[in-house]
């Protein structure tokens, strides 16, 4: 198992496809859609809220809930205001990087279909070079081709509607897939692949698992929060992306240090079931899986925290893929980390079993 390649031509068609698939912070059913096609086979039934979050479930009748989990939701933009030249100023819906707006090319999401622009900016020619203005929320706009605020309106654009960019799926150097939306459709991607693997080698697990897809992690973990509640689950390992601290300007002393190809990389946190964990890290030890360590003060940031302190205290924890340039256009990450990451939590499902507390005092 451990040295066998997981991802097949069929699985990289899937997460090609679901991650060029636009699904921003409350809008992602389209995107759930395709991943429970690709899930359907490798589960019993399927959950669903009235919000989009979505849960394959292999045997719903199990009293011992375990739930593997991502996220399904992408940073984006809203268009907030409509000038009467036409031009168009917008707020963050997740954590938008308004630096790297200027140049970018646009999806603007209308009853009309899809309209494109471009976030305009300033010739360097024009700008006065002594005291030059960086990009912020409220400097940048998007220039949709029109003149005035009623031909924009006729496009089918208004306040409200939602802005992703266009950027799709490239492997760079035979190893590195590079997208928008890695964060954290990878994490999608990769438990979906969980699923796969428990089905092609007809693993018997003796109890209740959850695939979990959550939506709006990127507002504050709002889906998790949510579907947490309706599943009610004794166990939860949450996957997203954590930094690669590796590359220019990141400081190692505040942010530590984790690696783009060093293998997944397990949390530490008052969120963190201390001793899942430890099982997690046993496990990886044991299966020759490499892997990274990583601290969080106070809160994870992720998933994590929501199931963590649901149901009165369900033990979680958190396996994470360091990625590169998170919350822009190139999110990169190193697919040995996938593969790894989806064999730590296949392997560490083996290990539970039906009725484990993780109690501290058992």
């Amino acid at each position: 198992m451990a040295k066998k390649k997981i991802i097949n031509k069929k699985s990289l068609t899937f997460l090609e496809k679901y991650l060029n698939n636009a699904a921003p912070t409350g809008y992602e059913w389209n995107g759930q859609k395709i991943w429970m096609d690709y899930l359907k086979p490798y589960v019993d039934e399927f959950i669903t809220d009235s919000y989009g979050t979505a849960v394959g479930v292999i045997n719903p009748k199990a009293k011992y809930k375990v739930v593997i989990e991502g996220h399904a939701d992408e940073i984006s933009w809203y268009v907030n205001y409509i000038t009467d030249n036409g031009l168009l100023y917008v707020i963050r819906n997740g954590g938008s990087d308004h630096q790297i707006a200027p140049s970018k090319w646009v999806n603007i999401h209308t009853n009309k279909g899809i309209v494109k622009g471009v976030f305009g900016w300033p010739a360097i020619h024009t700008r006065n070079r002594a005291k030059e203005e960086p990009p912020k929320l409220d400097n940048i706009f998007i220039d949709v081709g029109c003149s005035t605020k009623k031909e924009v309106e006729a496009l089918g654009v208004h306040v409200g509607c939602v802005i992703t960019y266009p950027d799709e799926f490239h492997v760079l150097n035979k190893d590195k897939f590079v997208c928008r939306a890695i964060d954290n459709r990878a994490g999608g991607f990769m438990i979906a692949e969980v699923a796969r693997l428990l089905h092609e080698n007809k693993v018997e697990l003796p109890f209740g698992l959850y695939i979990t897809n959550s939506v709006q992690e990127e507002i504050g973990l709002r889906g998790a929060e949510m579907i947490t509640q309706t599943i009610k689950p004794n166990v939860a390992i949450v996957t997203d992306v954590c930094h690669d601290t590796t590359t220019p300007m990141i400081n190692k002393k505040t942010q530590g240090e984790t690696k783009m190809g060093d293998g997944p990389v397990i949390s530490y946190a008052p969120a963190v079931q201390n001793r899942l964990r430890e099982r997690i890290i046993k496990t990886a030890e044991k299966k020759g899986i490499p892997f990274q360590r990583m601290a969080s003060s106070r809160s994870t940031g992720t998933d994590t925290d929501a199931f963590a302190y649901s149901n009165g205290g369900v033990p979680s924890a958190l396996i994470s893929l360091p990625l590169r340039y998170m919350h822009t256009t190139v999110e990169t990450v190193h697919k040995n980390d996938v593969e790894n990451v989806i064999r730590l939590i296949y392997e560490t499902l083996l290990t539970i079993k039906e009725g484990e507390t993780f109690s501290y005092f058992d």
